[in-house]
């Protein structure tokens, strides 16, 4: 027979269980660190890309993507807090891609800025199927003047070409946002699939 303290911890734990705050971006706001964000689909590159990104976040202005990305070719598209501390972004590159070759660009692109700053710290490096998509991506933790950043960069083809996207926050806010990045990249949807998905 159940004692009457069993009873009242079970009680409690399914009270517990109901309002625990919601784990996935798709069940509603979401606190990360001390704020709470909804997410919403953004769609991107004339509605070839689909996403789920936080609705507060922003295009960042060109004065700050100077600064942040003060080489030429940076980022078509940067979804920034406000702040430009946690950016998301989006380049369509001239480049042609399709699934197969999508883990040797990940490799390629990897060891590429592996040589380029020895001191980076690779983390994981994996190619998922994503909503009938192949995407390669790796972590690591870069150096910049205000501290380090964690990194996320990752690949895809869209419609024959090469998408590439990042995640980047203070290092300190891995921690928060690691998870809620790969929620990002795993929601990652193209016009390709959802057209092929209608197909009779």
């Amino acid at each position: 027979m159940e004692r009457a303290d069993e009873k009242i911890l079970k009680i409690l734990n399914e009270m517990k269980d109901k309002t625990r705050e919601p784990l996935s971006i798709t069940d509603g706001p979401i606190k990360i660190g001390d704020q709470y964000y909804e997410f919403e689909e953004a769609s991107f590159f004339n509605q070839r890309l689909f996403v789920q990104l936080p609705k507060d976040f922003i295009d960042m202005e060109e004065k700050h993507k100077k600064i942040k990305y003060p080489h030429e070719q940076r980022p078509e598209i940067i979804k920034t807090e406000g702040t430009g501390a946690i950016n998301f972004t989006f380049s369509q590159l001239d480049e042609e891609l399709s699934d197969y070759w999508v883990k040797e660009l990940t490799n390629g692109m990897r060891d590429v800025i592996k040589k380029t700053n020895p001191s980076n710290v690779f983390y994981t490096t994996e190619v998922e199927s994503v909503n009938g998509k192949q995407i390669g991506y790796f972590e690591f933790k870069g150096s910049a003047i205000d501290g380090f950043i964690y990194n996320i960069m990752y690949f895809l083809a869209v419609d024959g070409k090469t998408l590439m996207g990042t995640f980047t926050c203070h290092y300190k806010d891995q921690p928060q946002w690691r998870d809620i990045a790969f929620q990002v990249i795993r929601s990652i949807q193209t016009a390709e699939i959802r057209e092929q998905e209608v197909l009779p």
